[in-house]
């Protein structure tokens, strides 16, 4: 089987998904945007071919490559797991005459405002939502809905280019800084409160064959901009828990209203007063490297399995659940260059066998602001078999370790 992977070694997890391809027979062709001569040496040894184009999000290019490569071999799958990547692959796709996601789901699971219409005629509970491409229209819908609210680019991912606005004077800023004021098009929502977690699938055929759920500590717009805090995701190991159900259940909803197929699945969702709120999805895996908490805590390759699953419509190993798994950032006590670490040691010593890895930046090297991410500066995964016990780890490692900056 011919698979033609969309850039395959950036960013660098990116390489794991070549890996899994290569691992379970298929023949591995790279479309990417940097020189062949910047991947690493073993990317270069698993891909049979690759083509360098200005930019993967180019149409037209990226069709010209997909073009040429079918003028030399049957091309069997087109894909990509970023989620920039997923509408103009989806696009060449179909034009090309290659199975895979169409291109209106990948529509539907980049656009929030059709997204949640296509899903709310379907019953799924979501907020209240709207496109709007002015500042009237986004005063009319605060004025129908209420405050807070909440601004986002209509195909964003994850908290980039978020605003909450809690009332009239925040919304202007809002308007200002989103680019609205400039007509700017983008997506508002009424403000869900509650606990906020996501649900990752691995799909064959429609159905999900492997699911994971993790739960942000605290809420991501709270992480994404409060430096003091030191944010955790932690993958749970009690899927079977019976307040789970409901998640899974709308899960599969979004799944069959969306037309998704054979693909990795990333929904976003909140639980609060007013019951379980679904948020958005993304028809690609999740960011932060959370399927290396999975592998981690489940003790399997979930790369591997997704590679199964696009090259041989099937998985074959179940996840142990044996551990719940999570990331905590570390973030610098203010901007600048990274001077050195404290409390490292002794958390070491605590629970080194917990954790499964780590990143610590070496002294010199330049903060990244804190809306960059949770993986933008120090962070480490941790397991342990005890979800609760795993929290207090991860506690614990945020107020003992210190990452210092000047």
């Amino acid at each position: 089987m011919n698979v033609i992977f969309i850039e395959p070694s950036f960013p660098s997890n990116q390489r794991e998904f070549v890996r899994a391809l290569h691992a379970v027979g298929a023949t591995v062709h790279g479309i990417g945007e940097r020189p062949y001569d910047w991947l690493d040496e073993e990317t270069r040894q698993r891909l049979a071919s690759y083509q360098q184009i200005g930019a993967v999000t180019d149409e037209g290019a990226l069709e010209w490559a997909v073009r040429k490569a079918q003028d030399q071999f049957w091309v069997d799958r087109l894909e990509t797991v970023i989620e920039a990547h997923t509408l103009p692959v989806a696009n060449v796709r179909e034009r090309t005459g290659i199975p895979g996601t169409t291109a209106r789901t990948a529509y539907l699971c980049r656009d929030k405002v059709a997204m949640k219409d296509v899903l709310r005629a379907a019953g799924v509970p979501t907020a209240a939502s709207a496109g709007i491409s002015s500042a009237a229209e986004a005063f009319d819908f605060a004025g129908a809905f209420g405050f807070p609210v909440i601004i986002k680019p209509r195909s964003a991912a994850g908290a980039a280019g978020t605003f909450r606005a809690r009332d009239a004077a925040e919304l202007e800023d809002v308007v200002q800084r989103s680019g609205l004021a400039d007509g700017v098009p983008a997506a508002i929502e009424e403000f869900i409160e509650g606990h906020e977690g996501f649900y990752d699938t691995l799909c064959v055929g429609g159905r999900v064959q492997h699911d994971f759920i993790s739960h942000y500590y605290p809420n991501v717009l709270e992480a994404m901009r409060t430096r003091w805090i030191s944010p955790q995701i932690v993958a749970t190991n009690r899927m079977d828990a019976p307040a789970y159900a409901e998640v899974k259940a709308m899960g599969q909803k979004v799944i069959d209203a969306l037309g998704i197929w054979t693909t990795a699945t990333h929904m976003e969702w909140f639980f609060g007063p007013r019951g379980l709120k679904f948020s958005e999805i993304g028809c690609r895996p999740p960011g932060v490297g959370q399927w290396d908490s999975y592998c981690a805590g489940n003790e399997f390759d979930l790369y591997r399995q997704w590679a199964m699953a696009v090259c041989h419509g099937r998985v074959d190993v179940a996840p142990s659940r044996r551990y719940a798994a999570g990331i905590i950032a570390l973030r610098p006590e203010r901007d600048g260059r990274i001077t050195g670490y404290s409390g490292t040691e002794a958390i070491w010593d605590r629970y080194g066998d917990n954790i499964v890895s780590h990143h610590f930046p070496p002294p010199g090297t330049p903060t990244q602001a804190v809306e960059a991410g949770y993986m933008a500066n120090a962070w480490a995964r941790v397991r342990h078999e005890d979800y609760d016990t795993l929290r207090n780890i991860l506690d614990d490692m945020g107020e003992s370790i210190k990452v210092h900056a000047g």
